[in-house]
C-alpha cells in the first residue's frame, strides 16, 4: 500500500516520503479500514518537526490521526464492523495518511450517511472534542456566554455551532477580517479580530464588564493568560489545545494566586475513547509528558456520537470543509495549514 511516512524531522515537504508498505493486519479487537479520505491536523505538522511529544513513535512511521473509509477486515471480536463506512482514528494516533489503516473500535463510529466522505472526515474530531469540552467537561447551560478561540478552524467552528445549538451567547476570535463572516454563519453573536483589537478588552466590553461563563481555548500560551481575565466567578476555562505553539503544552500556565483569586475552574479536555485498566494504556505508543492519562470511556463516545447525529439531522450543526487536496499533495496541505490561513478542516482525498 501507499503511505506517507515521517522519515526525518523538518517541514512536511522535507520530513515526508510517499512509500510502499505491506497492508497492515488488524489485531484481535481491531478493524482494518480502506481509507477514502483523511484529515490534516496541526499536531501532524508538529510531528513532522519532531516536537509533538504526545505522539512520538520512532522514525519512520506513517503519519495521520483520523480518516473515513470502509471496514474491510477485523480481528476477533470486531467482526460486526466489516462492511460499514466509518470514521476512525489510526491506532496509537498514527497511520491514517495511507491506503489502509488499523483502528480501535473505541475510536470508530459509523459515518453519518447524509455526509460525503470529506464532510464525514471533517465531522469526527472537531465535534467530538467540542462536545466533550462544552458539555461533558464544561457543563454548558442555556443562556450562558461562551468565548471560542480560533473559531474559523475545524474545532473552533464546531464549538461555535454546538454552543449556539445549546442556546448560549457566543463570542469568538479570529485572525483576519476575512474569517469574520465564516464564523458569523456558524452562529457567533460577536466576532473579534484579535490582530486588530485586544480580544480580552473587547470581550469585557461586549459583556458589559461581566465576562464569560465558559472559554473554549484551543490556542493556549498568552491567549490563555488573557482569557482568564474574562471569566466570571465560577467560570470554566477549557484547555483544549495549543495552536499558539506546542511548546506551551509543557509550560506551567497558571499561578496559584491567579487561580485562587479568579475563583474559576481550569479544565483539561482530551479526545480519546478507550476501555483500559486504571492507569494503563493499551498499545505500543503511550503519551509521555503527563503524570496520568485519564481518557473517556467508549460508552461516553457512543453517547456523544448519538447526540451529534441528532443535531446533524436537525440541521443544527454541519462540518466545515475548508480545503480538499489529493493524496499526493499531503505535504503541501500541511504546509498551508502551517501558514494559519486555512479555515475549517483540510481534507486529503484518495
Amino acid at each position: 500500500m501507499r503511505a506517507w511516512q515521517v522519515v526525518r524531522n523538518g517541514k512536511p515537504s522535507e520530513a515526508l516520503e510517499l512509500v510502499e508498505l505491506p497492508k497492515p493486519e488488524p489485531a484481535p479487537g481491531q478493524v482494518l479500514v480502506e481509507t477514502r479520505a483523511s484529515v490534516c491536523n496541526f499536531n501532524e505538522v508538529d510531528g513532522c518537526y519532531g516536537r509533538y511529544l504526545t505522539i512520538a513513535p520512532p522514525l519512520p512511521y506513517t503519519l495521520g490521526m483520523e480518516c473515513v473509509g470502509d471496514v474491510v477486515a477485523a480481528g476477533a471480536g470486531a467482526e460486526s464492523w466489516i462492511g460499514k463506512r466509518v470514521t476512525t482514528s489510526g491506532a496509537g494516533g498514527i497511520g491514517a495518511h495511507a491506503e489502509w489503516v488499523v483502528g480501535d473500535p473505541g475510536m470508530t463510529f459509523e459515518a453519518p450517511p447524509q455526509l460525503d466522505d470529506a464532510e464525514a472526515a471533517a465531522f469526527f474530531y472537531p465535534f467530538h472534542l467540542a462536545h466533550l469540552g462544552l458539555h461533558e467537561r464544561g457543563r454548558l447551560r442555556e443562556g450562558e456566554t461562551v468565548l471560542v478561540h480560533a473559531a474559523a478552524g475545524g474545532v473552533g467552528s464546531a464549538a461555535v455551532q454546538l454552543a449556539a445549538a445549546a442556546g448560549a451567547r457566543v463570542l469568538a476570535t479570529v485572525g483576519s477580517d476575512e474569517k469574520i463572516p465564516i464564523v458569523e454563519r456558524s452562529g457567533a453573536d460577536v466576532v473579534i479580530n484579535y490582530r486588530t483589537a485586544n480580544f480580552d478588552e473587547a470581550v469585557l466590553e461586549a459583556t458589559g464588564g461581566r465576562g464569560v461563563d465558559v472559554c473554549f481555548d484551543g490556542v493556549g500560551g498568552e491567549v490563555m493568560q488573557r482569557s482568564l481575565r474574562c471569566l466570571v466567578a465560577g467560570g470554566r476555562h477549557l484547555v483544549v489545545g495549543f495552536a499558539s505553539g506546542i511548546e506551551a503544552e509543557e509550560v506551567p500556565a497558571v499561578s496559584g494566586r491567579v487561580l485562587c483569586f479568579g475563583n474559576f475552574d481550569l479544565i483539561g479536555v482530551i479526545l480519546t475513547y478507550i476501555d483500559a485498566p486504571p492507569g494503563g494504556i493499551p498499545g505500543e505508543y503511550a503519551p509521555v509528558p503527563v503524570p496520568r492519562f485519564n481518557p473517556c470511556s467508549t460508552e461516553t463516545g457512543r453517547k456523544v456520537q448519538a447526540h451529534l447525529q441528532e443535531l446533524l439531522e436537525a440541521g443544527s450543526i454541519r462540518p466545515n470543509v475548508g480545503a480538499r487536496f489529493d493524496f499526493e499533495s499531503l505535504p503541501e496541505a500541511l504546509e498551508l495549514m502551517e501558514t494559519r490561513t486555512t479555515t475549517g478542516r483540510v481534507i486529503i482525498e484518495r
